[in-house]
């Protein structure tokens, strides 16, 4: 982590940072075949149904996020649609994802805080949010989804056990 950061921006970006370690840890201690077991065949949607879906649904929301905090400054729109193969795969993808949104905020960090609350993004799902509303959710999505993935590990090792 990076602890120069300075403001609000840096403050949210050091804990989105810190949020994916928890995830990177448990996904480092994983085998391929946990990562790509089926944890839940009844859910309708397809990107809880594997640990691997969850982390590709993550990655790519990841750089969802990222891309409204360019469309402040820019029309570059970076859609992530890859399917992560590994456990360790997922490792490297939330490390592009978290660096491709440090880049999103280069030269930001010091910006006035009316400049950064002015911000605002309309999102694809419907929701207004300002950058620190975004951030906010980025952040708790990570956590979310470690807690889901936590959840499903605890039911195969309970399933193991009977």
């Amino acid at each position: 982590m990076n602890k120069k950061r300075k403001g609000m921006l840096g403050a949210l970006m050091d804990e989105y940072e810190r949020a994916s370690l928890d995830l990177k840890n448990i996904l480092s201690n994983l085998s391929l075949g946990q990562f790509e077991e089926i944890k839940d065949p009844h859910t309708q949607d397809k990107d809880c149904k594997s640990i691997q879906t969850v982390i590709c649904h993550v990655v790519q929301s990841g750089y969802t996020y990222a891309n409204y905090i360019k469309s402040v400054y820019s029309t570059e729109w970076l859609e992530y649609d890859h399917l992560i193969n590994s456990p360790m795969e997922g490792i490297q993808e939330l490390d592009k994802m978290l660096e491709y949104t440090i880049q999103s905020l280069e030269d930001k960090w010091d910006k006035p805080m009316e400049e950064i609350q002015s911000w605002e993004f309309k999102t694809r799902w419907g929701v207004t949010y300002d950058i620190e509303q975004l951030m906010e959710h980025a952040i708790v999505h990570i956590l979310r989804h470690r807690r889901q993935i936590e959840n499903f590990l605890k039911t195969s090792i309970i399933q193991n056990q009977n």
